[in-house]
């Protein structure tokens, strides 16, 4: 099956896998799916700096959840998998989800480059 992917496929797919976990993990509008699993507490340190700390809450599937929502990676295994398994079973419906989440995770990369070399 891997054979017949090819590198654009892999590339949108991985652009797509990018934005998604970092749309469930860091952006503020799917605060709403982290918050019964987790709480940030938000702190200024000495420098003037402001901090972020993630703690889990619960115990059980709760926890379990929420140290999945606190680790990009993992939350990036488990969105590849939704995607690629989402992508084979119901192709109409996928496929047009993954290329929505490919630009957008290709827009946010170019604006950082074009951020950095602004600076």
């Amino acid at each position: 099956m891997l054979n017949s992917i090819s590198y654009i496929e892999l590339l949108v797919f991985s652009f797509a896998v990018f934005r998604l976990t970092r749309l469930l993990v860091y952006d503020q509008i799917t605060s709403f799916i982290r918050k019964p699993f987790l709480e940030e507490i938000v702190e200024t340190n000495a420098e003037n700096v402001t901090e972020t700390y993630v703690v889990i809450k619960g115990k059980g599937i709760r926890a379990f959840l929420g140290e999945l929502l606190s680790c990009y990676w993992c939350t990036g295994v488990w969105c590849a998998a939704g995607l690629f398994l989402g992508g084979w079973l119901f192709p109409a419906v996928f496929e047009p989800v993954i290329m929505i989440l490919a630009i957008a995770g290709m827009a946010g990369v170019i604006e950082a480059i074009v951020e950095k070399l602004v600076e």
